[in-house]
């Protein structure tokens, strides 16, 4: 796919601009029955697209809440592009503050990306903006606000592109079937509520009961996580407790349902738009072939289930041969709650919803800590040898005045060896129980990390988790898709080889809700990542926390840097497990692209910084 350039004509801007205003107007008196659509969610075809960002109340399981809405719909309007078209999208703002639109994983030049003061000023009350861009790339894809906390609160929507090719998938229906969370608080006051109280949200705790039960941790187990500030059961910031998990903007009791006809294939498009859930969705009674991943074609993978990062998107083909209801599950991956929908024949059928199972403990090898000898909640030292913890020495001490993410900084990559293990690097001191002081788990070779309150940890071994199935899904009894299953379908466009590589830690602090990359928050910090145009960039991405972290890339699809030569599978966003590290390959186009992890509220905390590849199209640099 070639980057497309921007060339923009006032006039037709204007005169587009003009005709989205009539066209807004003419379809607020449209009834929502009368506007036909995939999967119930009204359709708006390109070339020429008019939306429009305002309040709404809306219904969720008969209770109402406020939202932010686009074309008084949530999700908005289902956009349906095809490739090669040039798009023309008036976005008009009747909101009293400054809103904007992101097309997530779709290639546009970098003025259209739509991120408020990085590619444009955003779009102010009672403004009209026009996005203009070629459609290069086809697939599933999705559009959501990146102002403030609008998208929490219902401003996103699904984007299908159809290829100007046969599609290599065949299929006899298709559904959008599009994720989230909604919260009837405020989602200020969801973010204040974290800030001033580790866990608020928390109602999975252990308990006594858990203890003599023995489903939970043992007494001196949950003596050393505590010694440690750590809370194994803090799986989702946000959970149940204060969310509701829908499907399509429907509660699990408004039960949204998509129709099929016994012995069709049926293309089910999944995008996850929630503001902070991990979801892992099933279909019982159904096997589920995954076709493509963030709107990429991939060699067909027949799973049970599979778990889904924030921003993520997966296509699954599933064939219900019987004529009978079957019910699609969406749960939390802390099992706090789930979304529920229906595939069925006919309207008003339901299947039965399966109970949560029981919600996953965070483990040692989610710290970044599992060596063979550690058992699940605690350590065994007894099988740690010379690569083990070094318990004898001090922190050394850290020179940060130098610290930066220009491009001189970034590593060269002879060869592309691997990075160096981290065991025998961990400074570290064991109390008398056995546990591990957190303090002390600071790597001497990640300096380019601030150590300060934002930091409660560094992985002392952090490790490729990308074959695993990810929290909880572990013993499940059935097949869970995994990264490692993704190929492919298409030849990769660039198979050099990186040139350099780029460590970029994340990390937090979970009792503080604090958030960033490589310890600074984006309003410390916003000294850009610097590329040159076309370089090819290794990407290792260390997560030094306990959270799952998706992390989105604007602008790109980047190589997952395993799988056969020249098919490595192509994405957007990648879930990076807790203790985990993923490694990518990247092509950088020019532009100032977002770069952040799509948990909303951990992108609002200081998760965000920009990738800047210079020079510009047409742009000399001396």
């Amino acid at each position: 796919m070639r980057r497309p350039s921007l060339a923009l004509d006032r006039r037709r801007l204007l005169q587009v601009a003009a005709g989205a205003g009539a066209a807004a107007a003419l379809d607020a008196l449209l009834p929502g029955w009368a506007q036909s659509a995939t999967s119930g969610l009204p359709a708006l075809p390109g070339p020429d697209i008019a939306l429009s960002v305002g309040h709404l109340r809306l219904a969720i399981d008969g209770r109402m809440g406020h939202a932010v809405a686009m074309n008084g719909t949530v999700p908005a309007p289902l956009l349906r592009l095809k490739q090669g078209q040039t798009v023309r999208i008036a976005v008009t703002n009747t909101l009293d503050e400054d809103t904007s639109i992101h097309w997530h994983g779709v290639l546009t030049p970098f003025q259209m990306d739509g991120v408020p003061g990085v590619t444009f000023p955003g779009i102010r009350p009672g403004e009209t903006f026009v996005y203009e861009f070629p459609v290069i790339q086809s697939g599933t894809y999705w559009y959501h606000s990146h102002s403030g906390l609008q998208e929490p609160m219902g401003h996103y929507g699904p984007m299908i592109i159809d290829p100007a090719e046969p599609d290599p998938v065949s299929y006899d229906r298709e559904h959008v079937v599009m994720l989230s969370d909604f919260s009837f608080l405020h989602p200020h006051r969801v973010l204040k509520k974290m800030k001033q109280q580790s866990g608020v949200f928390n109602y999975q705790r252990q308990t006594v009961a858990g203890l003599l039960k023995g489903r939970d941790q043992t007494l001196a187990e949950r003596a050393q996580w505590a010694k440690m500030l750590m809370d194994p059961t803090d799986i989702s910031d946000v959970t149940g407790a204060a969310l509701t998990f829908l499907t399509n903007g429907h509660g699990p009791e408004d039960n949204w349902t998509g129709l099929f006809t016994p012995g069709e294939r049926v293309r089910l498009r999944f995008i996850n738009a929630a503001a902070q859930t991990v979801f892992n969705v099933r279909i019982p009674g159904l096997r589920l072939t995954v076709v493509a991943a963030d709107g990429q074609n991939i060699r067909p993978v027949t799973v049970d289930e599979f778990q889904i990062g924030n921003a993520e998107t997966y296509d699954v083909i599933v064939e219900p041969a019987e004529d009978r209801a079957y019910t699609i599950v969406s749960e939390a991956v802390d099992r706090s709650g789930l979304g529920r929908a229906t595939l069925a024949p006919r309207p008003g059928m339901s299947a039965e919803v399966p109970p949560l199972r029981s919600r996953p403990l965070a483990t040692m090898r989610d710290m970044g800590m599992d060596m063979g000898g550690m058992s699940s909640g605690g350590m065994d030292m007894g099988g740690m040898g010379s690569g083990g913890m070094d318990m004898g020495g001090a922190m050394p001490g850290m020179d940060h005045a130098a610290m930066g993410h220009d491009a001189g900084s970034m590593a060269p990559v002879p060869g592309m060896a691997a990075p160096k293990p981290r065991g025998s690097d961990v400074m570290g001191k064991m109390d008398a129980m056995g546990g591990m002081d957190m303090s002390m788990l600071n790597p001497a070779n990640a300096p380019q990390v601030k150590q300060g309150p934002g930091v409660q940890m560094i992985a002392p071994m952090p490790m490729d988790r990308t074959a695993e199935p990810g929290q909880g899904l572990e013993s499940v009894g059935h097949r869970v898709l995994v990264y490692t299953d993704l190929v492919a379908l298409d030849a990769n466009p660039d198979t050099r080889a990186p040139s350099r590589s780029l460590e970029i830690h994340l990390t937090g602090n979970m009792e503080r809700f604090m958030w960033g990359f490589d310890g600074w928050s984006f309003s410390e910090n916003p000294k850009p990542y610097a590329f040159r145009k076309n370089e090819r960039v290794r990407v290792i991405l260390v997560n030094d926390t306990m959270m799952s972290h998706p992390i989105h890339l604007h602008g790109h699809f980047f190589d997952l840097t395993f799988g056969p030569a020249g098919h490595l599978p192509r994405k957007h966003t990648v879930l990076v497990a807790p203790g985990g590290k993923v490694s990518f390959d990247f092509t950088a186009e020019p532009g100032d692209w977002a770069f952040h992890c799509h948990m909303l509220y951990h992108m609002h905390a200081g998760m965000f910084q920009v990738f800047a590849v210079r020079p510009l199209d047409g742009e000399v640099v001396r």
